[in-house]
C-alpha cells in the first residue's frame, strides 16, 4: 500500500539532494517538519526540523510561516504520514512536498541529526 501511494503521487516528492535541503533549511528558505510522534523527534531528528506530529498538524498550521515551502518527513520511504501531511498542507494553501528519507536514511547518507 505504501509503495502504491508513493508511486501514485510522485509530485509529492522533493527531488532535492539532502545537502541542498539542509542548506535551504539552515538559511530559512524552507521549513522542514517532522510529522512523527514527539518522542521519536526527541530521540533524533533532521537538523532545523520542527516537531509537528501528524495528529497535531491541522491545529498548528498557524505556526508555519505563510509563503514558505514546507517539506515534511516521517520514518522513511515506506511511511505515509508525510503523504497525509503534504495533502493536508496543500488543501490549506501551503506549498508542500515530502522527502522519503527518515532519520536512518539521513544518517546513512553521512549527514548529521540533532537530539
Amino acid at each position: 500500500l505504501a509503495l502504491e501511494q508513493i508511486s501514485a503521487a510522485p509530485d509529492l516528492l522533493s527531488a532535492e539532494s539532502r545537502e541542498s535541503l539542509l542548506a535551504k533549511a539552515r538559511c530559512g528558505d524552507i521549513v522542514v517538519i517532522d510529522v512523527r510522534p514527539e518522542s521519536e523527534y526527541e530521540a533524533g531528528h533532521l537538523p532545523f526540523a520542527r516537531s509537528m506530529p501528524l495528529g497535531e498538524l491541522e491545529k498548528r498550521l498557524a505556526e508555519l510561516p505563510a509563503g514558505k515551502e514546507v517539506v515534511a518527513y516521517c520514518r522513511g520511504p515506506f511511511c505515509v504520514m508525510s503523504d497525509e501531511a503534504v495533502a493536508l498542507l496543500r488543501t490549506r494553501g501551503f506549498s508542500a512536498h515530502k522527502i522519503t528519507d527518515g532519520v536512518t536514511e539521513w544518517q546513512a547518507g553521512g549527514l548529521p541529526i540533532e537530539r
